[in-house]
């Protein structure tokens, strides 16, 4: 399946053609004044329908270019990430993408009106595509409904998802971190370190970024000829009687989907008057804000999130230009090695 192109946004021409009607009329109705302009309610309502239908959106700036592009990009969320302090994982993204609109010449809109009722956070509000405002958007975070992203390819809506997305029924654009080959590369400094068993700890679901991550892991498991020790499991059920027994089986380091298992992990060799990375290793494979001690940062991968919002970026401003580029249209980028802060050799082994 082809990514779809769309060649412009919905226009009013478009609204007028398939409501059978002036442009004037719609305009009209457009804006507040079908009854000045005396225009029967039935042709009012035939107007939004086609409006709707077409996911017209009104565009003030627009009216001024006459059909050409407002040089506007769109950056639309499924996560409530606005406003961000530097620690958020998505802080690094934004400014990526910040930064390539300036060097492309385009402005930003930030979409942060597209909540609905429940809480999600939607593309479409009354029929009608919010993001059409903008030449194109780039879209961050995880939706579980993919309704949205199915409607908005099909349409040909021009935009880069930041993370590797499969859904079904929709091709499209996607720009992310290469967490598999990053996730073996850090379970082979491990085992270089003397860790013959190494935990996994990630919740027991499978987005992109998590399975990408598993498989990572068991790549990595596989080439060192050591066994997979996953555990597929919530925070909340890591008990002091599992740690035990993980310990009592051998494990001396984790690799952890992120930094709560992490924490968690810290807690628990307290109890135990373990120390981190002395006697267990620990390395997490999401961004982190603190360690184990305070003077002590957890050792996580270096996910190139700046560079990701970037690359997104310069890629939807190169299909806004060339409408037939098919050039990468799916990218994956390399995730630095993590710093060994809390990544030690194994007791009685010498690195």
């Amino acid at each position: 399946m082809s990514i779809k192109r769309r060649p412009h946004a919905p226009t009013q021409g478009d609204v007028a053609r398939l409501a059978g009607v002036t442009q004037g009329s719609v305009s009209a109705v457009l804006n507040g004044r079908a009854r000045a302009h005396r225009i029967p309610e039935a042709t009012e309502q035939r107007v939004r329908e086609a409006a709707a239908e077409l996911g017209y959106v009104a565009n003030p700036a627009a009216r001024s270019l006459r059909g050409k592009r407002n040089r506007l990009l769109g950056v639309h969320t499924f996560e409530p990430v606005f406003p961000l302090d530097e620690e958020n994982f998505f802080h690094e993204f934004l400014l990526g993408i910040e930064k390539q609109a300036v060097v492309e010449g385009y402005d930003m809109v930030l979409f942060t009106s597209t909540e609905d009722a429940t809480g999600r956070r939607r593309i479409y509000r009354d029929g009608a595509n919010r993001l059409n405002v903008a030449d194109g958007s780039v879209l961050l975070g995880f939706a579980q409904d993919t309704t949205d992203i199915v409607r908005l390819a099909g349409e040909g809506y021009p935009f880069v998802h930041i993370g590797r997305r499969e859904v079904p029924g929709a091709e499209f654009r996607w720009v992310g971190a290469d967490y598999r080959v990053g996730t073996a590369a850090i379970v082979d400094r491990l085992t270089d370190l003397g860790h013959e068993r190494i935990g996994y700890l990630s919740p027991d679901r499978r987005t992109e970024a998590l399975a990408d991550r598993e498989d990572g892991y068991r790549d990595g498991c596989s080439a060192a000829g050591v066994p997979a020790v996953a555990d597929l499991l919530d925070v909340e059920q890591m008990s002091l009687d599992w740690f035990d027994h993980a310990r009592a089986d051998g494990v001396t380091a984790f690799v952890t989907a992120n930094e709560d298992y992490a924490t968690r992990l810290a807690e628990l060799a307290r109890s135990r008057d373990l120390t981190i990375p002395d006697d267990l290793s620990v390395a997490v494979l999401r961004g982190t804000k603190t360690g184990p001690q305070p003077d002590l940062r957890w050792s996580g991968m270096g996910i190139p999130r700046n560079e990701i919002g970037r690359v997104a970026t310069r890629m939807l401003v190169e299909v806004l230009e060339n409408p037939h580029a098919t050039r990468d249209e799916h990218l994956l980028l390399p995730c630095a090695p993590p710093e060994e802060t809390t990544m030690a050799p194994a007791k009685g082994v010498t690195a």
